[in-house]
């Protein structure tokens, strides 16, 4: 049976306790992104990717979590969790981290780039050479998929997709039948590219880029013959669009959420980007057309999608600026691993982990490659989350069928912005052979796992993968996360009885190692916290360092807040959206949370307890959050080796507490502040290079000097 939200615990915050608010914590969170597009000592080209980041991470902001708040700003809510007054703050948190982008944009990168031969030249900067090579290109590339809408009763507003470029154009005069339709839209196609690159020659011996919107722009008295172009703006609307599917009301989950895909991009709107030199009549109608308040408008100094600027980081790519990037970091293969070996063999001494992407995901790639190829493997489980649209494991998994292998595949339709690929995936691998489930209805499958199972003499043996972060071979270039291959038979058997769990939905049986979500993971860490609570009210000396993406869960917050006014010594490092007010006088005084964002994206969760000199180490793919814990399948499992789990307490958990570059601490006001030295010097672990360089940084020295991937 599906599980259900009423068996929900009841959070015990305490009633004076304020937690910080959800939303303007994701915001404060891209505040600290953009902080990487501010600083001088990044290259100049990293500092463009990371404003383009923070413009990719608000759309999907916008995308998921503005709806509510909208609504109630149309109907006046005063009362409930979402109000005209959440809206009205929102926005204006909103609308600061957005000007502050325009004036980076603006004010310091273009300058910057300027200054290196690189230009985005506008219209009015373009010699004639120049207006004739961008007509020329316009004729050939862009006008034959424009397809201009005057507005009439016979020609209403068209649709315009989520996200989609667009402008809409004042026109005077008269159509081609004596009528007066003053107002047209212009779709633009999103098959064009939006940035272009100028031919060398007509670029004078500069790197000279065109943005589409100034290509369009320049032409659009040509898409209106005989009528007079006046006010114009581009804009942009952003709509909701998290797929909403009754998955006890459809019969075939795959077919209704490839339906749903059809219509997310026509959701109800919920922000509205329009150029800053907009007409107030223009804008106005927009808003109307798309039903949003004045404070879901953005007049923007600049392109309205700036994260469609990532394109420059490719037109950019040669070497003469390659001291505008960062230098490439090519990972080392994982220590614990030796090229040529047998990782069964490998592995029936002991366990690996590999810290991504210092050490290079390679590891898992080999193998699962010498699964599909062993003769003795029979089996082969794997859940697939995200792997992206070209993936070698997806492959393999396909030669795996192909060499007769029984291979099972839990696909999660339901990952957001990947259900697409995902739905594609599913269907190759059933139109070969493989058995695909979808998980259990009313969950997300979050859980990362790989479970190959091999005949060895006469003995059935598991050997298992389970990781902190996706199956996908880019993001494990870019994401931090901890993969763990292990053949321990106690965490294999619970692996197995836990794929069986997600096919056939029977009953899961007591596990030895596996903490799963929804069944007893929430409830095992709340009870893991709140049993250093007592011991620290017995005097014991006692510690919780905890690792995480967000953390919003109120009854783990609750916990937290028991165990730290009980005395046990937290620390928090929470990369993203934080509920929990840390260092408030009477409240939290024992917890302290800080935030580390780094040139990598930190994805890897790990949660330490300790009690005088017992101590555990968990891994997890579950962020402390009540949909992680309530509404997805998810694990957490030990790490009991003492090497490994000393290794883990060191790179995941020491070194980012006295990182004294890349942090930033919560203050007791809900505000970051970024830390500049290092703020722990008394504790063991202490690193001047950590202090100067950053956590990831020191981690990558590290590594770079125990020896290459193999074939980079």
């Amino acid at each position: 049976m599906p599980f259900s939200d009423a068996s929900l615990p009841v959070p015990t915050v305490p009633a004076a306790t304020r937690l910080l608010d959800r939303d303007h914590s994701i915001l404060a969170f891209n505040r600290r992104v953009l902080n990487w597009a501010e600083r001088p000592e990044v290259p100049l080209v990293e500092r463009l990717r990371y404003l383009c980041i923070v413009s990719s991470n608000l759309d999907e902001f916008f995308e998921v979590r503005a709806e509510p708040h909208v609504r109630a700003c149309l109907e006046g809510q005063g009362t409930g969790p979402y109000t005209a007054e959440s809206f009205d703050a929102l926005s204006r948190a909103a609308h600061a981290l957005v000007a502050r982008q325009y004036q980076l944009y603006n004010d310091e990168l273009l300058p910057a780039f300027a200054e290196h031969g690189i230009h985005v030249i506008s219209h009015g900067k373009r010699n004639a050479a120049q207006r004739k090579w961008v007509h020329e290109y316009f004729e050939r590339e862009v006008r034959p998929l424009l397809i201009p809408v005057a507005l009439d009763p016979a020609h209403p507003f068209p649709q315009v997709a989520n996200k989609s470029l667009n402008f809409i154009v004042k026109l005077s005069g008269k159509d081609a039948f004596g009528r007066e339709n003053p107002i047209a839209i212009l779709k633009v196609p999103r098959v064009l590219p939006r940035l272009i690159r100028m031919p060398a020659k007509v670029s004078e011996g500069k790197t000279l880029v065109v943005a589409l919107s100034s290509i369009v722009r320049a032409h659009l008295h040509a898409m209106f013959p005989g009528r007079e172009v006046g006010q114009f703006s581009q804009f942009r609307v952003t709509r909701h669009s998290d797929l909403a599917v009754d998955e006890e009301d459809v019969k075939n989950l795959r077919t209704a959420l490839r339906q749903g895909l059809q219509h997310r991009n026509f959701g109800q709107a919920v922000r509205l980007e329009v150029s800053a030199d907009c007409d107030e009549s223009l804008w106005s109608f927009l808003l109307a057309q798309f039903n949003l308040p004045q404070g879901a408008l953005y007049r923007v100094p600049g392109p309205v999608n700036l994260a469609r600027f990532s394109q420059m980081v490719d037109l950019i790519d040669e070497p003469r600026f390659k001291d505008l990037r960062f230098t490439p970091y090519q990972a080392s293969y994982p220590i614990n691993l030796s090229t040529g070996q047998s990782f069964f063999d490998r592995l029936q001494r002991s366990d690996v982990l590999i810290h991504q992407p210092f050490e290079s995901f390679d590891g898992v790639i080999e193998f699962l490659r010498e699964a599909v190829a062993d003769p003795q493997v029979l089996a082969i489980k794997q859940t697939i989350y995200r792997t992206g649209s070209d993936s070698v494991l997806m492959d393999l998994l396909r030669e795996a069928v192909r060499r007769g292998k029984e291979v099972m595949a839990v696909v999660e339709l339901k990952a957001r912005f990947d259900e697409e690929a995902n739905i594609n995936w599913a269907e190759v691998l059933e139109s070969i052979g493989a058995q695909v489930v979808y998980g259990v209805v009313g969950l997300k499958t979050h859980a990362k796992m790989l479970l190959v199972t091999r005949r060895e003499g006469r003995h059935i043996r598991r050997y298992g993968h389970l990781s902190t972060g996706n199956y996908n071979s880019r993001t494990a270039r870019l994401y931090t996360d901890i993969s763990h291959l292990t053949a321990d038979p106690q965490l294999t058997a619970d692996m197995d009885a836990l794929f069986v769990h997600l096919a056939g939905q029977s009953r899961l049986p007591k596990l030895q190692r596996l903490w799963v979500a929804p069944f007893d993971l929430h409830k095992n860490l709340v009870a893991r916290i709140d049993e250093l609570a007592q011991a620290a009210g017995e005097g014991k000396t006692t510690r919780i360092v905890a690792k995480m993406n967000a953390l919003t869960d109120e009854a783990l917050i609750a916990a937290l807040l028991r165990a730290g006014s009980s005395g046990v010594k937290i620390d928090l490092i929470v990369r993203g959206a934080c509920m929990l007010p840390a260092q408030v006088p009477g409240v939290s005084e024992n917890i302290r949370v800080r935030s580390i964002i780094g040139r990598f994206l930190e994805h890897s969760r790990v949660f330490y307890f300790r009690v005088d000199e017992d101590e555990s180490l968990y891994l997890s793919s579950a962020d402390w959050m009540n949909r992680n814990m309530m509404r997805r399948v998810e694990v957490a499992w030990p790490v009991t080796h003492p090497v490994l789990r000393q290794r883990l307490i060191d790179e995941c958990l020491v070194a980012y507490l006295h990182d004294g570059r890349d942090a930033w601490e919560l203050e007791a006001d809900g505000r970051y502040e970024r830390v500049g030295r290092n703020l722990h010097p008394g504790e063991p672990g202490a690193s001047r290079a950590i202090e100067a360089h950053g956590a990831q940084a020191a981690l990558m020295g590290r590594y770079a000097f125990r020896g290459r991937s193999p074939g980079v």
